[in-house]
């Protein structure tokens, strides 16, 4: 459906989905299903899979030199921005934040980071003092004035390009739901990528499955104006209607003091996941939208007999990295 786009592979597709019987018994209903998209297969995988199989080749058609992308210490996306670069020929310079209050050694040496060394990146580290966006733009000017070709993927591979690619996750639910009939589809949203490809799928397959986002760092407002913007360009992109802006929910109570800082929820909802489905969450992203399922169920958000499916995005890895939270 998405033919006119150039991708490549990259990953394992589709993801399966899988029922969540222990924890819907436990919880009372709804019924839980999980998309695996931590089963990717790319860099131990993640939801960044599906936007680099859009971005990497445009960077490919822009005969990119170097590709820099931008985030967090323990990001998945700069783990698998990494994996990609090495699989397809690509130097890649990772520009990383430090957003962490006080992150102990296990945190700044281990888990994503580590894994970012592994794949042969460059990792640039952001003053403190600096904004990541301003410092990065001077690197790549920098760079630029050398003469290397940059292309620039933002955080989480959040465009229109990289929003592509859950455009066509929401194509893969759809040719499932006769099995299912989702009454919901519940992730965690940070970056916006993932939950603007989402809503813009819904219009682009004219599909009315409703989307909620767990926010993982801005508050309420600001995250569903993010999302909006970037599911209106990708519309656009896509020359299929645009959204409404009330199609645009996002909660956030499962924040915690801020982003990738650790709460109780996130821990209880990744220990109770391990121990009734042996399936592992992060602390940053799905351990955070998971807590906010739950916190969903508990205010009676769905009936017993709902269908409710929680796209897992990966992350795990980062775990390490935090041990010293659990």
């Amino acid at each position: 459906m998405l033919e006119k786009f150039k991708r490549i592979k990259l990953g394992h597709f589709p993801t399966p989905i899988e029922p969540l019987k222990n924890i819907s018994q436990f919880l009372g209903g709804p019924n839980i299903f999980i998309k695996r998209d931590d089963c990717t297969s790319l860099s131990t995988g993640g939801n960044k899979t599906r936007k680099l199989e859009f971005l990497i080749p445009d960077a490919m058609k822009n005969k990119a030199e170097l590709v820099v992308t931008i985030g967090a210490v323990q990001s998945n996306h700069a783990r698998q921005t990494a994996a990609a670069c090495t699989l397809m020929g690509l130097k890649c310079l990772i520009i990383l934040e430090q957003r962490l209050k006080d992150p102990p050694d296990a945190y700044m040496n281990s888990g994503n980071i580590f894994l970012d060394k592994l794949f042969g990146a460059d990792i640039k580290l952001c003053p403190r003092s600096e904004n990541i966006l301003e410092y990065s733009s001077k690197v790549i000017e920098d760079l630029k004035s050398k003469g290397t070709n940059v292309y620039f993927i933002p955080g989480g591979g959040s465009n229109s390009i990289g929003a592509l690619g859950y455009v066509e996750c929401l194509n893969e639910i759809i040719r499932e739901n006769n099995k299912y009939n989702f009454s919901q589809i519940v992730h965690a949203t940070g970056s916006s990528g993932t939950q603007a490809g989402l809503l813009a799928g819904r219009k682009y397959f004219n599909c009315n499955i409703p989307v909620t986002g767990i926010s993982v760092r801005y508050d309420k407002t600001t995250q569903e104006k993010k999302v909006y913007a970037l599911a209106k360009e990708t519309c656009e992109m896509l020359q299929c209607n645009i959204l409404d802006k009330s199609e645009v929910v996002a909660y956030d109570e499962y924040i915690g003091s801020g982003y990738g800082e650790p709460t109780e929820g996130m821990i209880e909802a990744t220990k109770l996941l391990a121990r009734k489905e042996a399936i592992l969450l992060d602390p940053v992203y799905s351990g955070k939208g998971f807590a906010g399922l739950i916190g969903l169920i508990k205010n009676k958000k769905f009936t017993k007999d709902d269908n409710v499916l929680f796209i897992h995005t990966g992350g795990a890895v980062s775990l390490f990295a935090y041990q010293w939270a659990f």
